[in-house]
């Protein structure tokens, strides 16, 4: 066990329940006490409803809600989560979730991010047919996740959020209903982690990989957070042995005395001929 975060209190911003998943991982790992701050609104940092834009990147978001949550709680270790939505990296055609929980350590000036990433569950659907909407929210595995509809289209303001059983959502149905031009109501799911079971999954793998970084220490100064940063590619084709995509080496850097070692790759000493621009072109 790291001595790091023996007895130490962790400020955790959050108004989504996300200490649900992270403290159960974090506090018996390092004999921490992860502490829910609350007393700022996370949604002024943006929405994935779009109400509230986010400023920056993913990661811009994630530093100022862990220094907000530091300094409401005054203490010298914080933690927070960010999360964000897009198309997957292989086809482009499946959505995507990209979490990332960050542990800010003043006493040891570092800064540790863990990731976890996989298929993201959203989707929309704009209907003016209740019956339409039914079936979306059944095949969006309502009510265990929420619903948001608005009128209009995908950019009327008028949204109502927390839809989390079949008669709200049908009231709801209705008024956006009566309150569009075009008589059509935008379903979408909600994103937010307490509204999202796969996403609040997500955050939970992120936290598993957070924890993997926090518990590997740098050779030179014992600093936590020691890990792969890049891989650069090379590695021999099997067949013709002119250098392949798939990576040789693994560039490991730390986050306290910031030192970086290239170090061979282990498991294998040839790449696949299908990874070869010679052999598969």
């Amino acid at each position: 066990m790291s001595l790091d975060y023996v007895g130490q209190r962790i400020a955790l911003l959050t108004q989504h329940g996300k200490e649900q998943v992270i403290a159960p991982v974090l506090e018996p790992a390092l004999a921490c006490r992860v502490e829910r701050v609350s007393g700022f609104d996370t949604d002024q940092l943006g929405t994935f409803t779009r109400d509230t834009p986010r400023l920056g990147g993913q990661l811009d978001a994630l530093r100022r809600k862990v220094r907000i949550g530091m300094d409401l709680s005054g203490l010298p270790v914080g933690l927070a989560s960010e999360g964000s939505f897009g198309s997957d990296p292989f086809t482009g055609m499946l959505p995507w979730n990209i979490e990332l929980l960050m542990l800010v350590d003043d006493r040891l000036g570092i800064e540790i991010v863990g990731v976890a990433q996989g298929a993201g569950h959203s989707g929309h659907l704009q209907t003016g047919d209740w019956a339409s909407v039914e079936s979306f929210a059944e095949s969006a595995g309502f009510p265990a996740h929420h619903l948001v509809l608005r009128p209009q289209d995908q950019n009327d303001p008028r949204l109502q959020k927390g839809l989390s059983n079949w008669t709200e959502l049908k009231a709801s149905f209705e008024r956006c209903a009566a309150h569009a031009e075009n008589g059509q109501v935008f379903a979408e799911i909600d994103l937010r982690a307490f509204a999202n079971p796969n996403r609040m999954h997500r955050i939970g793998e992120a936290t598993l990989d957070l924890l993997k970084r926090i518990q590997s220490r740098c050779p030179a100064c014992n600093s936590p957070g020691y890990w792969i940063v890049e891989r650069l590619p090379g590695l021999p084709c099997s067949a013709c042995r002119l250098p392949t995509t798939s990576y040789k080496s693994e560039v490991w850097h730390c986050c306290g005395c910031k030192q970086r070692v290239v170090s061979s790759r282990m498991d294998k000493t040839v790449g696949e001929p299908e990874y070869c621009s010679y052999c598969n072109p």
